[in-house]
């Protein structure tokens, strides 16, 4: 089976993050409430991808940002997402891509994908210690 790897972006500020539900056209987990990330293209590292998703989803650039975790999330292919937590970008958010974007208190976040879940609650463990 093929793996197809991936970025994910937790943008966390003022103990929220922001989620985006995704469009009902998109190939996978449509009309899902998610984190933002896409695909790595072909010579692209996850940094390089990082950047570019950002700026392609959400109009901005990150600033600060650290590496998290990696996981796998199996839909209509297989996917290793690395996930990536940023806590200063440059411009104005907008939803690019995604049919809606807001900030959820990280408690109280209503994510429909398990890998995003874990993911979050990684976060959550690690942060207590930082």
């Amino acid at each position: 089976m093929q793996v197809h790897e991936c970025v994910s972006f937790l943008l966390i500020e003022d103990g929220k993050i922001l989620l985006e539900k995704r469009a009902e056209d998109k190939a996978t987990d449509p009309g899902l409430i998610a984190i933002s990330g896409g695909h790595i293209e072909s010579g692209e590292s996850q940094l390089q991808t990082l950047c570019r998703e950002m700026k392609e989803e959400l109009d901005v650039t990150p600033q600060a940002y650290q590496f998290l975790c990696s996981l796998y999330h199996p839909t209509k292919e297989l996917q290793l997402i690395h996930y990536y937590v940023v806590n200063a970008w440059e411009g104005g958010l907008r939803s690019l891509e995604a049919e809606t974007i807001e900030w959820y208190p990280i408690s109280a976040a209503p994510i429909d994908i398990r890998a995003d879940q874990v993911a979050l609650s990684e976060y959550q463990r690690v942060n207590r210690y930082l």
